[in-house]
């Protein structure tokens, strides 16, 4: 059984040849979404009178500093990314991935692999910022021969050196990106640890014994890499915004998590930790030890000034858009994707209503958005635009069509059938409320659905919304791909929950069971 393999202590051997141990320290980041700027502990943006105060934590100006600590206390370090740099704040919808490119070239970083929030606004955009790299952007997993803009550009691997060794880098992108994003159809991606196992072996054929695999494909995931695949030392994962950690009784497991040789590691999200792994190498290439621990970007780091300032120049064009008073809210609105991707969560539930108020009157009965489509929640207080743009940041339009009652029952089933895995696929309801057995297999969880007070009927048609990422079929929503009188070119899923927030104001948020497990 593969948690039989996961140790719960860091990795330590004896070397018997310690005069050719190779010293690595790996600093990692993961699923920063466009943070630049520090984050409050809703993980959106923080203003700057509570960021003086000294209660924000991470943004670029706080990166750069700690990167540059951190290489100045060891002596071989490396900087790569667990992917998903695009999407998340209106600097991303401003200069999709210039300024993120930009930042990262300054930091230095060595290696990337490409997170499924790479292919938002599809191949021409992520070619465009990988072309702004100084530094390889990698993903093994991926057939890209027949897109035009990414075929003969897009690596699987890369080698670096680092104190005259080289160490091998592997890049990993979710399989079902294709339902997670836009990247096409010319692109086929395969199962992961095929594509890790395939360059693992050409790296070794080159003499490479030391190899990192850059995944943005969730933390079970990587442990079934590193279970299911030889030669690999360590993975630096992404995607399920784990925080992992030996000494927090709240991480999701140990850092580094052990799957027999390999060191699994994971830095949360938003640019809140740096990631920090010392490993060490024998002079045949296998991993020593591995010990380390993800370093939190509070006030006690300083910021950069030069990177501060720079940040702060590229926010001025988006400062009209955000700092417009929406409303306001009675205590914070909580919209952390542990919450909105395991049950009802205050923001989801805001969303949904607020899509569901703006098409009642239009014969819409229900309406139904994804856990994961909600990036954030807002804190007590004045609600400003660009808080509600980083709550929904995707430009997701609203979507409207006809559903037959077997249809929902198949739609929900979908938004059930990951439960424990972190998937954006949790269905954030309004107009019904759903009772499931997350104990039975998937596609057989739902128990009883009520609309309007009564049963689901199979046969009955019912008007719906959604957004169109989900009408077309995302997060594994394909059954609305059947949908009767679809319209998909509504108004903004942000300028809606924007107006419900203002309507609403002072807004008080509710959790309630609308959508809720059975009584075990």
């Amino acid at each position: 059984m593969l948690h039989r393999l996961i140790a719960t202590t860091a990795l330590t051997f004896i070397s018997g040849m310690a005069m050719a141990d190779f010293n690595l320290t790996i600093l990692h980041t993961n699923d920063f979404h466009a943070r630049f700027e520090p984050i409050n502990k809703y993980d959106s943006s923080c203003d700057v009178t509570t960021n003086d105060e000294g209660k924000c934590f991470g943004g670029s100006a706080r990166m750069a500093t700690a990167i540059s600590d951190a290489r100045g206390r060891h002596e071989n370090t490396i900087l790569v990314d667990g992917g998903d740099q695009f999407q998340g704040t209106l600097f991303y919808t401003y200069y999709k991935g210039a300024l993120a490119a930009k930042m990262m070239n300054k930091m230095g970083y060595d290696g990337m692999t490409v997170g499924n929030h790479e292919f938002d606004d599809g191949p021409e955009v992520l070619r465009g910022f990988m072309d702004a790299l100084n530094f390889p952007i990698l993903m093994s997993n991926a057939d890209v021969t027949g897109e035009k803009y990414l075929s003969g550009v897009m690596r699987k691997s890369a080698v670096i050196e680092r104190g005259g060794e080289k160490i091998g880098l592997i890049g990993l992108t979710p399989q079902n990106t294709d339902e997670l994003a836009s990247p096409g159809k010319y692109i086929v991606f395969y199962d992961p640890a095929d594509g890790v196992q395939t360059q693992v072996n050409l790296l070794q054929d080159q003499g490479v014994n030391k190899i990192v695999v850059l995944s943005h494909s969730g933390y079970l995931v990587d442990q079934r890499v590193a279970a299911e695949t030889t030669g690999v030392d360590v993975i630096v994962g992404g995607h399920s915004n784990t925080y992992l950690h030996s000494d927090d009784e709240d991480a999701a497991g140990p850092y580094p998590t052990m799957v027999g040789d390999t060191a699994i590691v994971q830095a949360y999200a938003y640019g809140k930790f740096l990631g920090e792994l010392s490993v060490v190498f024998d002079d045949e290439g296998n991993l020593v030890s591995a010990t380390g621990a993800p370093q939190l970007l509070d006030a006690g780091v300083a910021e950069d000034e030069s990177i501060k300032a720079r940040i702060t120049e590229a926010a001025i064009p988006l400062d009209k858009i955000r700092n417009e008073i929406v409303g306001e809210a009675v205590e914070a609105i909580d919209g952390s994707s542990a919450t909105c991707r395991a049950g009802p969560c205050a923001m989801g539930i805001a969303m949904a209503e607020s899509m569901l108020e703006r098409e009642k009157d239009q014969g819409i009965q229900i309406a139904l958005t994804n856990g994961g489509g909600v990036r954030s929640g807002i804190d007590m207080g004045q609600i400003t635009k660009g808080e509600v743009l980083t709550v929904a940041p995707f430009q997701n339009t609203m979507s409207t069509f006809r559903i037959s009652g077997a249809l929902v029952l198949e739609a929900l089933e979908n938004g059930f059938s990951k439960i424990g895995e972190d998937a954006g696929r949790f269905p954030q309801v309004a107009g019904m409320t759903v009772t499931y057995d997350a104990s039975a297999e998937p596609g057989s969880r739902v128990r009883e659905v009520m609309i309007a007070g009564a049963p689901l009927d199979p046969e009955k048609m019912y008007g719906a919304v959604s957004n169109n990422y989900l009408r077309g079929g995302g997060d594994g929503y394909t059954t609305f791909l059947d949908a009767v009188d679809p319209y998909d070119f509504g108004p903004d899923v942000a300028d809606v929950l924007a107006e419900y927030l203002a309507a609403n104001t002072p807004y008080t948020p509710m959790v309630d069971d609308r959508v809720k497990p059975v009584a075990q």
